[in-house]
């Protein structure tokens, strides 16, 4: 049996998964990972299946060791990583040999890191899904001395692999489609929404962040008069004083404050992985449009596959390479100069 052991870990590290979808009705949100983008990275990397579950790493990592050979992959936020105090490439595989340390520290850009492994972590799922969902009580945050059951790697040696880096750990503009209540915002109020630039607030989990901006909120009509009626991550909603809130995986699945829009689901990892004080502006798009940006995860899946290609690696930079068994024999480095033995002499 493969494990994972946890030596030491970070305040917000769970079990994440693509998450169950098909409760809502039964008032739990779908939850799984903050950043959807990440796993589907992960999996890509380590071609296994898109549910396979991870550790999600929320601003610190920990560090952690297996009991065998298996390929790793790191993804999402850019976290400080080392095994056996050699650097760790982030959006690329690396095989971690059974009994070495992998370090994960805190974030350099983004927020939710992500750790795969080739087989998945094999805990026992709830309601067909392993991810963690805090706010429902499904499983917890992990603690040191813990010991999680890992899928085995099917080739362990294979050829690592890179993705490039995506931009979407930078801020930057998200696009907004209208929602139930935008039309109870003025024309102006809108205008005025999409021409401001909004901060990251450090008030923010997997429920939801906050945006924060100068001048007056972003007020709207007949608020009091909005019954509680569903709703879903990338939603929009606006405070009784009209500050922002953005929610998330974890958000609740009905609400009664005024969305002025949400976040297309192709740019929420973008809000999910944007640092507290990171830009954030908004794009509005017509239901047409916003229907032309939605792509499944197979879609996702084949963009990926086509950036994906093998890791070419400077021999220098490769403190085991004896491990690699590059040639059969030691010899003296003099074979051209020195005479060969003839077995009829």
């Amino acid at each position: 049996m493969l494990t994972l052991t946890i030596h030491s870990v970070g305040p917000g590290v769970t079990v994440q998964d693509l998450g169950r979808p098909g409760w809502t009705a039964r008032g739990l949100s779908q939850g799984g990972a903050a950043d959807r983008f990440a796993v589907l990275e992960a999996a890509t990397l380590l071609a296994t299946d898109n549910q396979n579950a991870v550790l999600e790493m929320m601003g610190m990592g920990g560090v952690f060791s297996v009991s065998a050979d298996t390929r790793i992959a790191l993804t999402g936020a850019e976290m400080q990583a080392s095994i056996d105090g050699t650097p760790v490439q982030h959006n690329t595989t690396q095989l971690l040999r059974a009994g070495q340390r992998l370090t994960i520290g805190g974030v350099r850009k983004g927020v939710y890191g992500y750790l795969a492994f080739a087989g998945g972590i094999t805990t026992d799922p709830v309601m067909d899904s392993r991810a963690t969902h805090l706010t429902a009580g499904i499983g917890h945050r992990l603690e040191i001395g813990e010991t999680l059951q890992l899928g085995r790697d099917t080739d362990p040696l294979a050829g690592p692999m890179l993705l490039p880096q995506s931009d979407r750990l930078n801020g930057g503009t998200v696009r907004v489609m209208p929602g139930p209540q935008t039309d109870y915002f003025t024309a102006d109020t809108l205008q005025s929404f999409a021409e401001t630039t909004f901060q990251r607030s450090p008030r923010g989990n997997r429920q939801g962040i906050r945006l924060d901006h100068a001048g007056t909120g972003f007020a709207t009509s007949g608020q009091l008069n909005i019954l509680s009626d569903l709703i879903v991550p990338g939603d929009i909603q606006m405070t009784g004083e009209g500050v922002p809130y953005i929610l998330l995986a974890e958000c609740q699945t009905i609400g009664g404050y005024p969305r002025i829009g949400t976040v297309v689901p192709g740019d929420l990892p973008r809000v999910a992985q944007a640092m507290p004080g990171a830009a954030l502006r908004f794009q509005f798009l017509t239901l047409a449009e916003a229907d032309a940006t939605a792509q499944s995860d197979q879609t996702v899946r084949r963009a990926l596959r086509q950036l994906c290609q093998p890791r070419v690696r400077d021999p220098r930079d490769i403190a085991d390479l004896l491990g690699y068994q590059l040639i059969s024999g030691v010899t003296p480095g003099d074979d051209l100069e020195r005479p060969r033995y003839d077995p009829q002499s």
